[in-house]
Parts: C-alpha cells; structure tokens; sequence
C-alpha cells in the first residue's frame, strides 16, 4: 500500500508543478504588464501549486495517516526533481 502512495504522491508532485510551469509561460506573454504584473501571475502561480501540493496531502492524512510520510515524501521528491530538470533544461537550451 505505501507504493501506491508513493506513486500517487509522485503524480500529485508532478501535477503540484504544472501552475508554476503555466505561470512562467504567461510572466514571457505579459511583457507589457511589467514587473509588478509578472510578479502577480507567478505568485498566483505558486499559490495553485501550494494549494493542490497540500490539498492532496490532505487527503492522503484524512484515507490513512500511516501512509502520509511516502506520500508526501514522494510529492516533495517529484516535484523538486520536475523543478530541477526543467531548470537545467532552459539553461542548457540556452
């Protein structure tokens, strides 16, 4: 059972990293909207990204708080490694 939490929580990490990818893409559209405007749309970004990462672990705590620790260790690891290879990623194509 802790390997499906641990997939699950893979799949919540990689989800959990899909608004901030979203919010990066609309700061590069938003050039007329300055700073403050860029800024505003990653920092919702990073709000819809905190609000699944914890509403799934939420979740998991409320199904079977024994299976909490693989889950969201799981989360925390597929999302940093998601954040990590997209940043290496545009750098390298740079």
């Amino acid at each position: 059972m802790a390997l499906v939490a641990g997939i699950l929580g893979a799949l919540a990490g990689l989800v959990g990293f899909l608004p901030l990818l979203f919010g990066l893409r609309m700061t590069r559209k938003t050039v007329s909207a300055g700073v403050a405007g860029s800024m505003m749309v990653l920092f919702v970004a990073l709000l819809a990204s905190f609000v699944i990462l914890v509403m799934t672990a939420v979740v998991c705590i409320a199904f079977d708080r024994g299976l909490a620790l693989p889950f969201v260790g799981a989360e925390v690891i597929a999302l940093s490694t998601v954040a990590i290879a997209y940043g290496v990623r545009t750098v390298v194509r740079k």
